[in-house]
């Protein structure tokens, strides 16, 4: 059975992530991780015993707040019966907290709430940009607005390279969820002419699922996600997948950010991104 971290800071904002997290495990039993990573401050000037002591209260405090958290969730959509638990871990890092443990513990996907980011965030990383960029488990990033619903068709944006692996993946994250997939791929000028009938017949053997193409002239008015989000609000699928390319230099990760982490920042709906290896 397939496992999901989900990630909380306590806050309104991240609930998103485990409603999201919550429809896909009532249309896939999906095993449920709630995680949160903490860091308790001391004063230098108490001794061992006494930082022991407190460290211990303090812990136990967040981990009945993190239980709290999630059993008013499950309240609140008149779940009882669910296979999850609740995580907490000591770290000052908590993106490295968070990916290690998913490493560690063999987690499919990590589900993060978003919730966009001004220009000194969007170089620095948000906590989600950071996890996109670096995690080497699929991460899922959700919008802070998300309203609960049945997840029945995926837009899978695509560049057409690698699509024989991607789709592989695509496919086994959809299939078993019943939903719909659309590939959606914007052609440009620069690129060798795109025939839709020969990428249609090339799906079709690589995949037996049945897959929608959508094969777009790129709008050089709007960025890529802006293209992107033209698709998604004509369309309304319930969620977008992406591939990302997270080996880039330092200059291009600040300058030419991935297409998948600027998307997360005004993500309109669920985005899962898989690392491009």
């Amino acid at each position: 059975m397939k496992k999901i971290l989900v990630t909380t800071d306590f806050s309104d904002k991240s609930k998103a992530g485990l409603l999201f997290a919550i429809q896909l495990a009532k249309q896939n039993k999906y095993v449920l991780t709630f995680f949160h990573a903490y860091h308790i401050l001391t004063p230098t000037a108490w001794n061992s015993l006494l930082v022991e002591k407190y460290e211990k209260e303090q812990t136990k405090i967040i981990q009945d707040k993190l239980n709290v958290f999630v059993e008013e969730i499950y309240k609140s959509l008149i779940l009882t019966k669910s296979n999850k638990k609740c995580i907490i871990k000591s770290s000052v890092f908590p993106q490295s907290c968070i990916m290690e443990y998913a490493v560690e513990n063999k987690f499919d996907f990590i589900c993060i709430s978003t919730r966009g980011g001004g220009k000194l965030e969007r170089i620095l990383g948000t906590n989600t940009v950071n996890l996109i960029n670096h995690s080497d488990v699929p991460v899922i990033a959700v919008p802070y607005n998300y309203k609960i619903s049945k997840i029945t068709s995926i837009l899978y944006a695509s560049d057409l390279t690698n699509l024989e692996k991607e789709l592989k993946s695509v496919v086994a994250f959809a299939k078993p969820l019943k939903s719909t997939i659309e590939l959606l791929h914007f052609a440009s000028p620069l690129e060798t002419i795109i025939d839709p009938k020969v990428i249609d017949i090339t799906v079709k053997k690589l995949s037996k699922f049945d897959v929608k193409l959508n094969i777009k002239n790129t709008d050089f008015v709007k960025s890529m996600v802006g293209n992107i989000e033209t698709v998604i609000k004509k369309t309304k699928p319930s969620m977008l997948i992406m591939f990302t390319e997270q080996n880039r230099t330092l200059f291009q990760k600040i300058f030419l950010s991935s297409k998948s982490a600027e998307y997360s920042f005004n993500a309109k709906v669920p985005l899962l991104v898989f690392n491009k290896l």
